[in-house]
Formats: structure tokens, sequence, C-alpha cells
């Protein structure tokens, strides 16, 4: 028996560019929607050319977040080009898009002009700072967001530089948030008929996975700092050293500590400045140097090992090539070998999304620059092939 996919049936128009937006039709892309990709003929998605490493002339940052997608280029400041998506919008459930503040709205295309076409349109607008307040028309980018919005002053050791997040977390995180709320307003519509405007702004996501240490501040008033590797109300709950590399340990609980003793051989757990993960907050001072010392004797391997016999949280720190390697990853099928019409194949991260009735389903690579416009003009809209010809000679498309 065939199954068919959550969101089959559902046609997406994605005119995002970057990571957020992109990623955000990704998930929907794999989830069954049919997704199409519009981009600027000549040039299309500025992470084509975020390289190296290459594959098959595109970037590997661009195949990350662009599969399961059909490509189609229009030139959005040309009159026919902006008739070509109120048409396109007519046909569709959902359209993404992460221009400035207003500039859709200026060409025509905005959520204002196209509802008044399609009722039912989900439009979904991802900013940097979002549709009102005063700073709407910045242009919102990964790394400033990470500063202005906290999470740099979490992170680093607590005597060096705030320090960013070595992925793109603010741009990650608000795609995910969008497509989550892409989702409930399906819903919503299945319920009213209505669609509407959906406004994500990454400063507001980050604000809001600020979660524990955002409610630490709020509750306490008091700034938060850094902790390296460590947590702010979790001890021991960070990386240690061992003879030969570096680990993860995370005791979560008091009964977790006193195995950990045991393990250890000491008599910590009835040391008053260590009985509680509150005391042991207070005292981490103490403690974690003496932890340190305990673990440098013998090797990551051997300490991860009796640690998860003892039934400790524990975990190697690893490098990619060795995530990618990980018994348990491959186990997951995290990486998807993916057919690709110039790199003939390429290895991606594979969808975490994993559910019983409705799997994800890879059905296309990240397409080639405009590699569908042909079809979906012809086969969506109804042009004949010497009509889109004329297109692309006047530079529409």
């Amino acid at each position: 028996m065939t199954m068919v996919q959550a969101l089959a049936g559902f046609r997406v128009l994605d005119l995002s560019r970057i990571l957020a937006g992109p990623l955000c039709g990704m998930v929907l892309g794999d989830l069954g929607a049919e997704v199409i990709k519009v981009e600027r003929p000549g040039s299309g998605d500025d992470t084509r050319a975020w390289g190296p490493p290459f594959a098959g002339g595109e970037s590997a940052y661009y195949l990350c977040a662009n599969r399961n997608k059909k490509s189609l280029t229009v030139n959005l400041k040309s009159s026919q080009g902006q008739e070509l998506i109120r048409r396109l919008a007519t046909l569709s459930d959902v359209l993404i898009e992460n221009y400035k503040v207003g500039e859709l709205d200026r060409l025509g295309i905005g959520y204002a002009q196209l509802s008044r076409l399609n009722p039912g349109l989900v439009f979904c607008s991802i900013t940097g700072y979002g549709q009102t307040g005063p700073d709407k028309e910045l242009p919102g980018y990964d790394f400033i967001i990470q500063g202005r919005g906290g999470v740099m002053s979490i992170t680093g050791e607590p005597d060096g530089e705030p320090m960013k997040v070595g992925v793109a977390i603010a741009d990650v995180t608000a795609g995910l948030y969008a497509a989550n709320a892409i989702q409930a307003a399906l819903l919503a519509r299945s319920r009213t008929g209505q669609g509407q405007a959906i406004d994500i702004a990454l400063l507001d996501t980050q604000v809001t996975w600020l979660a524990n240490v955002a409610s630490n501040y709020l509750v306490s008033g008091q700034r938060p700092g850094r902790f390296g590797n460590g947590h702010p109300t979790i001890v021991p709950y960070q990386s240690f050293h061992s003879r030969d590399g570096i680990f993860c340990l995370a005791v979560g609980n008091d009964g977790q500590w006193r195995k950990l003793c045991g393990l250890l051989g000491t008599g910590w757990a009835d040391d008053a400045r260590f009985a509680t993960n509150p005391a042991r907050v207070e005292h981490r001072d103490v403690l974690i140097p003496l932890l340190q010392d305990a673990f440098a004797g013998r090797d990551t391997d051997s300490w991860l090992a009796a640690l998860r016999e003892a039934g400790i949280p524990c975990g190697p720190v690893q490098a990619i090539d060795e995530v990618f390697g990980d018994p348990q990853v491959v186990a997951r099928d995290m990486v998807w070998d993916a057919p690709h019409p110039s790199a003939g194949q390429v290895r991606l991260a594979a969808s975490p999304l994993k559910l019983s009735a409705t799997p994800v389903a890879y059905r296309l690579p990240p397409p080639l620059l405009g590699e569908h416009t042909e079809e979906i003009l012809t086969e969506l809209l109804g042009y004949s092939s010497p009509e889109v010809e004329r297109l692309r000679a006047d530079g529409v498309v």
C-alpha cells in the first residue's frame, strides 16, 4: 500500500533566499508539499555561489536547504514577472518570502494584493526584525541576530569573548518556527476557509529559544553570564578532559550524582557542599576541579563505557566526520545519497522527521537554476513553448 505524505496536495510558492526561508520550504517539501522555488534569472539564490565546496557547480551551502523543490526563474521587477507570481499565487496554498518589509507590496505581490486573489493563501514572511517595530526595515543576518538576541553573550568561556554558535542557528530555528506556523495556519484554514499572514522574525525566535536562560533572567533579574561548556543551574553538566581527549557528562539529578560518586569511589555524595544540585551549583568552583582531577587518569573510551554501565548520561565530543560515521547516525539513515543532474550524486544530511504513517520522501534533489521553468509555465500556467521562449528573450524568466 502506497502511503500518502502528510502535505501531499499542498503547493508552496517559495520566494525566499539564503537559509531560513529555504529551510522552511524544504521541511514542507520533505513532508510532501509541492514546492516551487522562485529565483532571479541568471544568478538565483545567493547561496548558490557561497563556496567552496561545490558539487556539480552548486555550492554545498545551497544544497543543504533546497531538496524537494522545483526551480522557476522570474524577474520580479518586471510587470510580466509580477503577473506570473499573481497567477501562481492563485494556484498555491502557501507563499514564503523573506524580502525587506514592504518590498513585495511595492511590487504589487504582497499579502494584501495576493489575498484578494486567493483568500485561502497562507503568506509567511520571514525577516530579521518582523513587520512592526522601529527596526523593521533593517536587514536580518544570522550573525547580527546572534549578537543582538543575546545568544553570543552566553556562549564562550567565562573570561573569553562572546561567541557565536558554529551553525547559523538563528536562521535555522526561524525556518523551523515558520514551518510550524504554516502548518498551523493550514489547519486553521481547513476549519475557516481563510488563509492568513504569518510574521516570523529571526530576533523574535531567538529571544524565545533562549528558553531557560531567558526565564532565569526574567525571574531573577540577574544578567546571565558565560559558563563555557558548563550549565548555569546544573552541576556537573559539562565537558571534562580525560587522559586522551574530552567527553561530555550530564548529571541531571541527585540520583545520578550518587551513582557517579560510587563509580569514582568518593564520599562526595554525603558532603553537604555537593549532596544536592543547588549545593553543587553553589560550590561548582570547588567541585569541578576535583572532578577534573579524577577524570584525568583514564582514557575517554574507558570513562564512557564505565559511565554508561553505571547509568550516567555521557557522550563523546565528535568532529563532523565522526558524526557521519557514528553507528547511531548511520542506523537512523541521516544521510541521503541524492542523484543530481550535474554532480551525478551528492551526499546530503537527511530529514530528522520520522513519521510512521506518512514518512518523508526525497523526491527531488536540489534543483539547478531555472531547471523547471518551462515545465511549470507550460504544465501549470498553460503557456506554450514559444511563449516561454519569448518570456526568456524579454528577460521575464
